[in-house]
């Protein structure tokens, strides 16, 4: 008899249909079963020996909440027995109803519930503890995950136990995941988490990695690239990782017509054993991505365009709110000379998705695992060190600059100027002119803790209100050093030191400049968009010890970003 391994996950959810994703123990018919009748069934495609499922769920009816089940084979597995939480439900939303949208990044599984915690409640634990204990109350429409959802390179104890029994630790990559089933385990761990397990159950969600997700740093530069290109272990963990990302993760970013005409989704579903098919895509997803467009020659004919990557960046309509959720780690340029955030393809979809049907959305939010606009001290490291590695001061800065580069983390949209300055033209272009939204938010994580600037245009800007809201982490560590450096780097010394540091590199003012207004704010945390029509209200919840072996959130920051 086929049991549930992992899941349910409620991914897609919109008017009329959803998507439900599990992991069952052998080859089966995944069934969900709704008491408004509304049904779905799937069969399991196999991935190296594991079985998976992603439901479509139809004939929701829009504006209710309906209780589902899920059954394999015909044998109910969900709800588990003696569940202590309410049924899980699909929501199907109205496009006249306010949108929630709570997000956050950089999640470390939590410990199971007799261990001490040692960095403080989870921001998602938390979260279900309270919807839990009030089903009727406020509740996210939609979870966006920016990034982090695991660590393959900070693994727990207990994994690191687990991974001592099935291969030898002092070989590379020692305390870090390795393969496909390794990578299986991660997941496990942080989503069979009981409160988690049933929040993700109940509330849909959207997802996209960032750099844990398969190692720190992941695509910092061509040199680091390169480096671990030369390692005999870096293919099959880099492999391993987008496979499995693509299994947990992808498949439920996409609605039920993307899934039907998705070619890989469909061979993989028709394929006995899909282990190999997808090794090749992800193959093909790690290829150097295309420096440039297709060129004209002297005699005026055009050069072929390089093959399209897969993608990996996609967008979601919530009404009249528009989500565009944008790869920032595997759609790197990174050729010095031509270093990019995202490759000439991904910014054409990114720019054809914010200019798509103006008027048609009163929201535009820009989900991007790493933050637009830094401290203005760290935004200038980064552009300083960025000319320094492509040559500006000669080969041995160059060198230099590589080190610090690698040991600062200084990768994020700073790091790649020309992406930074073609981000801010295209906000102004989509926020501005007849039809413009009411407020275009950039949404992030990365950096451990929250805050949110607001950048100003040197003449005219657009139209919308312009913020970026980053919040991180959903449950991390946050060392002091993080909590110091980031409060110095907002201050005005720091953007004085800032320029004399971009002067050395003969960095150019950036086309914007930009101002904090609000945070830092430093704990585990989620952040919440409340939109309703043209009105946006931000809200920060933090998860704190309630003092009786509890949790709760406590909310720190309420604010009106605009009004109807």
């Amino acid at each position: 008899m086929a049991g549930l391994r992992l899941g349910p996950l409620l991914r897609y959810a919109d008017g009329s249909s959803a998507t439900v994703w599990v992991e069952a123990s052998r080859p089966c018919t995944a069934e969900v079963r709704c008491a408004d009748g509304a049904r779905g069934t799937a069969r399991t495609f196999q991935v190296a020996g594991h079985h998976y499922a992603l439901v479509p769920v139809s004939g929701l009816t829009a504006g209710t909440a309906t209780e589902y089940e899920v059954f394999l084979d015909g044998t109910p597995v969900w709800p588990l027995p003696d569940s202590p939480y309410p049924p899980s439900v699909i929501r199907a939303g109205t496009t006249g109803d306010a949108v929630r949208v709570a997000f956050g990044s950089c999640r470390w599984a939590a410990p199971p519930a007799d261990e001490k915690d040692p960095v403080g409640p989870d921001a998602l634990d938390t979260l279900a503890a309270r919807i839990a204990a009030d089903p009727t109350a406020e509740r996210p429409d939609v979870l966006l995950l920016l990034g982090d959802q695991v660590y393959a390179d900070e693994i727990s104890r207990a994994t690191q136990r687990w991974l001592a029994a099935r291969r030898d630790l002092s070989e590379p990559p020692g305390r870090e995941v390795a393969d496909y089933e390794e990578y299986t385990r991660l997941y496990y761990e942080s989503w069979l988490d009981p409160e988690v397990r049933w929040l993700l159950s109940t509330v849909p969600s959207c997802m996209i990695f960032d750099d844990h997700d398969v190692i720190d740093d992941w695509n910092t530069s061509a040199a680091w690239l390169a480096d671990m290109r030369a390692t005999d272990w870096w293919r099959e963990r880099l492999l391993s990782g987008l496979m499995s990302y693509w299994v947990h993760q992808h498949l439920g970013n996409l609605s039920p017509a993307e899934l039907a005409t998705d070619a890989l989704y469909a061979a993989v579903r028709d394929t006995p054993d899909a282990t190999d098919l997808l090794r090749a895509f992800a193959a093909e997803a790690d290829a150097d991505p295309p420096a440039r467009h297709p060129t004209t020659t002297p005699h005026g004919r055009r050069s072929a365009p390089a093959p399209a990557q897969p993608r990996w960046s996609y967008r979601r309509d919530f009404g009249r709110v528009r989500l565009l959720m944008v790869d920032t780690r595997a759609a790197r340029v990174l050729d010095e000379k031509a270093r990019s955030m995202l490759a000439p393809g991904e910014a054409e979809w990114l720019r054809t998705q914010a200019l798509d049907e103006p008027g048609s959305y009163d929201h535009l939010l820009i989900g991007t695992s790493l933050p637009w606009l830094l401290p203005h001290l760290v935004h200038d490291a980064e552009g300083w060190n960025a000319a320094l590695c492509r040559g500006e001061k000669g080969e041995r800065w160059a060198r230099f600059g590589e080190k610090v580069r690698r040991a600062a983390d200084l990768e994020h949209w700073a790091a790649f100027p020309g992406s930074f300055d073609a981000l801010a033209a295209l906000i102004a272009e989509a926020g501005s002119g007849d039809g413009a939204p009411a407020t275009v938010c950039v949404l992030s994580g990365d950096v451990h803790h929250a805050y949110v600037a607001e950048p100003v245009w040197p003449s005219a800007g657009p139209d919308a209100r312009v913020v970026q809201l980053t919040c991180s982490p959903v449950h991390n560590s946050i060392p002091l050093s993080i909590r110091l450096g980031f409060r110095f780097g907002w201050s005005g010394f720091a953007r004085f030191l800032g320029r004399r540091i971009a002067g050395h590199g003969r960095v150019p003012r950036p086309p914007i400049d930009w101002r904090r207004t609000g945070g830092p704010w430093f704990g585990n945390q989620l952040m919440t968009l409340t939109l309703h029509g043209r009105s946006a209200r931000l809200r920060l919840d933090q998860a704190k010890a309630d003092g009786r072996g509890g949790a709760r959130l406590t909310t720190v920051e309420e604010s009106v970003l605009t009004t109807a």
